[in-house]
This record gives structure tokens, C-alpha cells and sequence, in this order.
């Protein structure tokens, strides 16, 4: 266990201004995060190598757990703290510095320029981090998983060792949940089911429980993120009168007739003179307009009269047509006012909102902060897709990077656990792996009534969760459980979806993806629209959920949707190039089926191609 972390921010600059230290505060909140018991002191130097190791060296000798210094990692003279490291640690930990420039360079190639290292000093590891907050940020995200057990290997804590390595063995043999007596299972499940609106209901008030956090990205990583404050504008756009055409900057006042031309400004210079009656300047689209001027008279509305000899220069010209007050001139603020609301809070950045932040001067955004997904795959049957020979039967898994991909698609990120036997302690172990590291765990597979299905179980049994359902009449995904549980003192909220493909796909759809949005955006609904069937569609007895694609008539009407094959949840070709899940509803003795033409809800859950035929 980590008790005592020490953050040392390396930087002449920071040293001499303590609040142009961004890296440092950055680094103290996520060990914070990691380590809330952790006494956390933080100190900032100088580049100085002596400094450096005298700093190191007296914290190690107070036999302090952790050493984080940031900065002084690159190719500068004065970047000296891998030098200050490596004449303090007895041992190096290569690896550390690999995986970070490794994850970094998914970034920029920029990464390979930072000549960070990490070491051991009697019972202390010190790592270097890069010196900017971003980097900071990617690279502790890196080597969090490690420093618990590092700490014990290196305090000698053969208890924590143990449990860490059980973990990774899968040979955790702590389950409350036996296997035996299987003629005694349950014949139905004891859960209640529950009809789609109630289901929902629940998910939207449990996410209610998940704490918002704020963090600060880069405009360029802000893309789908939701602001979590508004930004006002702190300078007008544009800050001067500028000209909306190529044109003359004129006198209104002045009326049609001849004027002398006083200058030309293009956009980016600076008007040196006032204009005065019978004058103008030559200006370009965007460029500033002089003083003295009120108009811009477009070049098509008037007339050359005099030019130097070799036609480099007008000295004369006249002007057409009559202008007006103001006219092609965006005065200042224009566009946005100075304090005008950019953002609201609640917005999902675009592209558009990139623009106008970039503009206005915000190089990074407040937004809200995403829950980290974890994913996990369970079953007996299922070997990696990376295996070149398929196991007698067995199949490949598939759904851990379908999902991974599904979460991506709709602007989230995860992580992969792998995959776990049906096993009690096996599939406890997983779980114990993955919910420290996360705030919402998907699991497919092992919520059935077979029995081998024991991911309900080891839930209550060896989590204590709470199972807020374990079943909802609908098709496909009926045994879909949701539940939670306190794990490390924090709510972990835990998805257990059926294994069949299409049921894990859709089931992540309606349930995951929902709460991901109760907890980013402040709406968890997708949008819906209403289709045409294109065909007759059988009805199930329960309210069904079928992937379709869309065409769209020349003549106006409602969109034409259709089927994707076989329904069935096993085949995951119907949900390829699913652009909407229509809301089918039960059948009953009187509607069997649904005839062509007929109008449905349909639930917008992918892209909608507008050239389909």
C-alpha cells in the first residue's frame, strides 16, 4: 500500500512563479485519486542536477514510498533530471519509460524526445514525468496500474504480493458461490421482469448516483465532450471595423465622384493613416478599415482613373454608385460580443464550437468528465481472436472489441479485461481486477439460466451488489442485469449482458450507452424518428428491438426501413450498417405481425447514409 508520495516539479521558470506550475497540481490530483489515504507533499525546483539529487536523495533516506518529479526530461541544457535520477538509484526500472513513450507516441512523435527514467533507491521508486501537464496527464495514466504493487514488492508485503499475483494467475480461490448440486438449481429466474420504461427509469435514476467531475482538455481533444461550464468571449470578434469585400474604404458622405487613394490595406495590416474628404484606402476582405472611413465601396461600383505609368499603383479613382453609412463594414464585435456566451454549459463541442474557442483565444475547455469503462467477456467456450487455430469447441470472442468499438463509435472510450472462465473464483478475480479501475463494468455472457451462468451470484454473493434488475421483457437481450455495488469505498455500476453478439450489441446500445450519456450529457435518450416498414414483420410476444437501415423517398414521405436479415440474436450480420433500431412492438392474439407501410418508432443509434438507394 502506498503511504507517502512525493511530487518535485523541475523547472527554473516555476521555481522563480510557484502559479506557473500546472504540471505539478496536475500530477498531486490523480495520486490523490489513486491514493486518497496517501500523505502527498509537493516541492518545486530548480534545473539544477545538485538540487536535484539532494532533493531525491534526502527523501529516500526518509523512507518515503513514491518520488513523481515532472519536467527536465528533454533535449535542453538545462534538462538535467534523468541525469540527477540515475546518479541517485541503485537500480533502474527500464520498462516504466517504455510503456510511457510507448502510449505517448499514440499521441505525437514528439514522445520520443523525452529522455524520462525510473529507478529504484533502497525501498523508494522514483519515476520521471515529462514537464507539460497533457503529458503528465497520458503518462500517469500509464503506470497507475503498477505503483501498489511495486510499493509492496518493495516494502516486502508478502500479503498484498500475493493477492496481486493470484489475481493475475486467475487462481483466486475466494467465492462465496458453489457450483454443486446442480439438480437443485433454479428452474425460473427469481428475478421479476421488467418492461422497458420501468428498466429505463431505473438506469436514469441509479447513473443519478455517479459524481461529476471537471476536467481541462485540449481544444483538439474536445470533440463530442459536453462543456461542464459556460465560456464567455474575452475579446470582440472582430476587434476593428473590417471590410466585408475587396473594396474602397470611403467617406459616405462623400457621395459618387472622384477620390484620391490614400493607401491599400490588406487583412493583417495595420491602417497607417485618418482618410479625410475626397480620400480613400484600397482594402481586402477581413482587413482593417482606417479611420475616418464609415463605407467600403465594392470594387465592381467603381471606376480607375489614374495609375502610375506602370500600373503598380492607383492614384485615382471614381466611385459609381452612392454608398451608405456602415455599408460592408463588420464593426467591432460583430460576430461575438465581448463577453457573449461561446458555450453553454450542457453543449457537445463540434467541430464549429473548436473554431470559435480557437478563435477567441481558449486553447482548452472545462468538460465533463467521462466514467471509465471497463469490458470483460465470460465463458468457457471462448479463446482470443488473436489465436491462429480455433480450440475444439470453442469460438472466438468477439464481443469485447465489437463493444469497445460500439462505445467508441458513440464517443466513449474502454478498456479490455479479457476474458473469464465460468468459474466462481475465477470470474470474482476478474471482477476484483477490474472494478478498481473503473467506474462502470460491462460483462457479457453468464447471466442465463444455465449452470454455468454464476456472473448474478458472484455478484451478490461475493460484492454484495445490488441487483436493480436481472431481466427485461425484450428482444434480444431478456437476461440483461444491471446492478451495483461499493467497492474501495466508491459505487461501481456493473452491466451484465447477454453473450449472444446481437444481444451484448444492442443491450449496450439501450442500457450502457444510456447511462454513459445520463452522465456526460444532460439527456440520456437517443433520437427518434418514425419509419415506414419496408416489409411485413413477424411479431415476437415481446417488444423487439430489430436493426434496420433506412431508404429515403424522392417524394417526401417517411423513410422506407428495412430489416437486416435474420433477426436472430446469434447473428451479428444484422447489425451491420444498422443505422436505427425500430421499436417493434409484442404481439398478442389479435396483431401477430405488423403489415408493409406500416408506421413504427425507430430509435437513431448509428449513421444515417441519405444515398441509400
Amino acid at each position: 500500500m502506498v503511504k507517502a508520495v512525493v511530487i518535485i516539479t523541475v523547472s527554473d521558470t516555476c521555481s522563480k512563479d510557484h502559479s506557473k506550475d500546472e504540471s505539478g497540481p496536475a500530477l498531486c490530483q490523480l495520486v490523490k485519486e489513486k491514493f486518497p489515504d496517501a500523505y502527498i507533499h509537493t516541492i518545486i525546483v530548480p534545473d539544477e542536477k545538485e538540487i536535484i539529487e539532494r532533493e531525491l536523495k534526502y527523501f529516500c533516506d526518509s523512507k518515503i514510498d513514491l518520488i513523481l518529479t515532472t519536467g527536465g526530461t528533454g533535449l535542453s541544457s538545462r534538462d538535467v533530471t534523468p541525469e540527477a535520477t540515475k546518479a541517485v538509484i541503485q537500480r533502474e526500472v527500464p520498462a516504466i519509460p517504455i510503456a510511457m513513450t510507448l502510449e505517448s507516441l499514440k499521441k505525437t512523435p514528439m514522445a520520443m524526445l523525452s529522455r524520462a527514467t525510473a529507478g529504484i533507491r533502497d525501498k523508494t521508486l522514483i519515476i520521471n514525468f515529462p514537464g507539460s501537464k497533457k503529458a503528465v496527464v497520458e503518462c500517469i495514466e500509464v503506470v497507475k496500474p503498477v505503483l501498489s504493487h511495486a510499493v509492496s514488492l518493495l516494502a516486502n508485503d508478502l500479503a498484498e504480493v500475493r493477492v496481486v499475483h493470484d489475481q493475475m494467475q486467475h487462481t483466486c480461490t475466494h467465492s462465496k458461490v458453489s457450483v454443486g448440486k446442480v439438480a437443485l438449481r433454479h428452474r425460473e429466474s427469481p428475478y421479476p421482469m421488467l418492461d422497458m420504461a420501468e428498466a429505463f427509469n431505473i438506469v436514469d435514476a441509479v447513473m443519478m448516483q455517479w459524481t461529476e467531475g471537471i476536467e481541462e482538455v485540449p481544444i483538439e481533444d474536445s470533440m463530442g465532450r459536453v462543456a461542464a461550464l459556460p465560456i464567455h468571449a474575452k475579446e470582440p470578434m472582430p476587434p476593428f471595423p473590417a471590410s466585408v469585400k475587396d473594396g474602397y474604404a470611403c467617406l459616405s458622405w462623400d457621395g459618387v465622384g472622384l477620390r484620391k487613394v490614400r493607401s491599400a490595406v490588406t487583412a493583417g495590416d495595420t491602417p497607417a493613416a485618418i482618410l479625410s474628404s475626397g480620400e480613400c484606402a484600397r482594402v481586402n476582405t477581413g482587413a482593417p478599415i482606417p479611420s475616418g472611413a464609415d463605407c467600403v465601396v465594392q470594387v465592381e461600383d467603381t471606376k480607375l482613373v489614374k495609375a502610375t505609368e506602370d500600373n503598380e499603383t492607383e492614384l485615382e479613382i471614381e466611385v459609381l454608385v452612392p454608398p451608405q453609412p456602415h455599408q460592408d463594414v463588420r464593426p467591432i464585435g460583430f460576430d461575438i460580443p465581448l463577453g457573449a456566451v461561446l458555450l453553454e454549459k450542457g453543449d457537445i463541442i463540434d467541430a464549429a464550437k473548436v473554431g470559435i474557442l480557437a478563435g477567441a483565444g481558449y486553447l482548452t475547455v472545462p468538460v465533463r468528465s467521462c466514467p471509465k469503462v471497463a469490458i470483460l467477456s465470460t465463458g468457457n467456450e471462448l479463446q482470443e481472436p488473436s489465436e491462429e487455430i480455433l480450440r475444439p469447441s470453442h469460438i472466438r470472442d468477439s464481443n469485447r472489441i465489437m463493444l469497445k468499438m460500439l462505445l467508441r463509435e458513440q464517443g466513449y472510450e474502454s478498456t479490455d479485461y479479457g476474458i473469464a472462465r465460468d468459474e466462481p473464483a475465477e470470474l470474482a478475480s476478474a471482477i476484483a481486477r477490474a472494478l478498481p479501475t473503473c467506474d462502470i463494468l460491462v460483462c457479457t455472457g453468464g447471466v442465463s439460466m444455465g449452470e454455468r451462468d454464476l456472473l448474478k451470484p458472484v455478484l451478490a454473493n461475493d460484492f454484495g451488489a445490488t441487483i436493480h434488475f436481472g431481466r427485461v421483457r425484450m428482444k434480444p437481450g431478456k437476461p440483461s442485469t444491471f446492478a451495483t455495488c461499493v467497492y474501495e469505498g466508491k459505487t461501481k455500476f456493473i452491466f451484465a449482458l447477454p453473450g449472444n453478439p446481437v444481444s451484448a450489441y444492442v443491450c449496450s446500445l439501450l442500457f450502457v450507452v444510456r447511462a454513459l450519456r445520463q452522465c456526460t450529457r444532460y439527456t440520456s435518450e437517443f433520437a427518434r424518428m418514425r419509419v415506414r416498414l419496408g416489409r411485413e414483420v413477424k411479431l415476437d410476444p415481446r417488444p423487439e428491438y430489430a436493426r434496420a437501415v433506412l431508404q429515403f423517398p424522392e417524394t417526401g414521405e417517411l423513410p422506407i426501413a428495412t430489416l437486416l436479415g435474420n433477426q436472430c440474436s446469434s447473428r451479428l450480420l444484422s447489425a451491420c450498417g444498422a443505422s436505427v433500431l425500430l421499436e417493434l412492438p409484442g404481439s398478442n392474439k389479435d396483431r401477430v405481425s405488423l403489415p408493409a407501410d406500416t408506421v413504427v418508432s425507430a430509435l437513431v443509434t448509428g449513421k444515417i447514409d441519405l444515398t441509400r438507394p
